[in-house]
């Protein structure tokens, strides 16, 4: 079952601009000498403004600093050192979480080996790059020795997106388009989302929904009410959007929709929420989860709080893994490891192929009444 029409669904949806780096093309870098000339010091001041600032007055210091800026430099290129081959042959991948999310999230990891497919194709290797909001993160994404990045997991307003233009290499942002960068890979969340919620809360009275976090701060939230446009992760907004057009469009009203906002993708911290929300009174009889994890951590609670599902509760997924066809769950199915693939290849200058491996809904018995 796929989307609703009206609602366009691509596997891979493909954004370009002008002006930015591409994938496959060699980036008109900004030179030293181009800063020494804008500040007026020499190329060995502006060298160690950067490599030994000790060695140069604050004012020397400042006059590069403000040049280097105004002309977008973010400092010696690191994939120079990499003479033999013209590039590093490193793929970067900028992950908006703590390193071991990448191994310990089922649906990171799959994405992380359809990158690394690519990588093992091309014999390139691969840095992870993770950002968790520390001040010297944008640092870090400009001083990586890689050829190109993939952002996975992060918001509009991360600094390391303006990080990713600095380093001028090509770039691909998983989950969203943006215009830090030219391409992006994502199915249509929203549509998605809508097809969903349309079925998880066909016949509910008090519906809910157990989210993703909204912002940098990963503030963990339990209210209504929640503005969908308000939320900076693109994935979060898209899949918030989908729900509420679903409630509007079943006659529920999304100011009373309850929404319960994670800190991470986590079972534990998704059953603690699903059980303040199955003690309220009236009672929730329906939650949408935004992955499979999640909505296994509201069956735990629903069994905990001996809520019959799907007679007094439906509940619903996101991602299809095998865990969801364990636990009987109803959830939206999306091939993480083939944007992954998708991702390596643009990112290295390969056309993706144009695929139309739809999304869909995948209905068990935990949302059939």
């Amino acid at each position: 079952m796929t989307g609703r029409k009206g609602y366009g669904c691509h596997y891979v949806t493909l954004h370009k601009y002008n002006g930015v780096v591409q994938p496959g093309e060699k980036p008109k870098r900004v030179t030293m000498t181009q800063v020494a000339t804008l500040a007026g010091v020499s190329v060995m001041t502006v060298s160690y403004t950067f490599n030994r600032p000790d060695r140069v007055s604050e004012d020397r210091r400042a006059k590069v600093l403000a040049a280097a800026a105004a002309l977008g430099y973010g400092g010696p290129d690191p994939a120079a050192k990499s003479l033999r081959y013209g590039s590093t042959r490193v793929l970067g991948l900028i992950l908006g979480e703590h390193l071991t999310y990448a191994f310990e999230d089922p649906q990171a990891a799959s994405f992380l080996a359809g990158v690394a497919e690519v990588c093992a194709q091309w014999g390139y290797g691969l840095l992870m790059v993770p950002v968790t909001g520390a001040a010297d993160d944008p640092k870090r994404v400009v001083g990586a020795a890689v050829d190109a990045f993939i952002v996975w997991t992060t918001t509009d307003d991360d600094p390391v997106l303006d990080a990713v233009v600095t380093a001028q290499r090509p770039a691909v942002i998983h989950g969203s388009s943006s215009q830090k960068s030219p391409y992006s890979v994502s199915i249509d969340n929203r549509a998605a989302a809508f097809a969903m919620a349309t079925q998880t809360f066909a016949h509910a009275k008090r519906p809910a929904v157990i989210s993703f976090p909204l912002d940098r701060t990963r503030a963990p939230v339990l209210t209504t009410g929640i503005d969908p446009e308000t939320a900076l992760f693109p994935v979060t907004r898209e899949r918030l959007l989908g729900y509420r057009d679903a409630a509007q469009t079943l006659g529920i009203p999304w100011s009373s929709v309850l929404v319960g906002v994670s800190a991470t993708n986590n079972t534990r911290e998704a059953q603690a929420l699903a059980a303040q929300m199955l003690a309220l009174d009236p009672p929730i009889d329906a939650i949408a989860a935004m992955s499979d994890q999640q909505a296994i951590g509201v069956l735990n609670a629903a069994k905990a709080a001996r809520v019959s599902v799907p007679d007094r509760l439906t509940v619903s997924g996101w991602d299809d893994a095998p865990a969801a066809a364990q636990h009987l769950l109803s959830s939206v199915k999306q091939d993480l490891r083939a944007q992954g693939v998708a991702c390596a290849r643009l990112a290295l200058g390969e056309p993706s192929p144009s695929f139309t491996d739809d999304w869909s809904i995948v209905i068990r018995s935990s949302t059939a009444k």
